[in-house]
């Protein structure tokens, strides 16, 4: 399978916000980062295997609500800071390619 730039786009920044997830875990030791980076990396790895094509159009919508859940939690939880902040770029930039990738198919 190959995958398209806008895929690639996708799983980047998915990376990208499970690695700002889990090492933001790291200090404070709190599973429920953990558990959010965990979410990225298998939800990204779930949209583009083969034998889940299937369901891509479900994990696709699955992922946008994790990544809105998230942006909602930290709204009303969240700690104010740079990272944070870029980190909620990321995840709207996700949410965004996401919604380009299904009205694409």
């Amino acid at each position: 399978m190959t995958l398209s730039p806008l895929q690639i786009g996708i799983i980047l920044l998915a990376l990208a916000t499970a690695i700002i997830h889990i090492v933001l875990a790291l200090p404070t030791n709190l599973i429920m980062f953990y558990l959010n980076g965990l979410g990225y990396i298998g939800l990204a790895a779930a949209l583009y295997l083969p034998q889940l094509a299937a369901y891509r159009r479900t994990i696709r919508w699955t992922l946008i609500g994790f990544t809105a859940v998230t942006i909602i939690g930290w709204v009303a939880f969240g700690e104010r800071s740079l990272i944070a902040y870029m980190d909620k770029l990321i995840e709207v930039a996700l949410i965004g390619l996401l919604v380009v990738e299904m009205r694409r198919q």
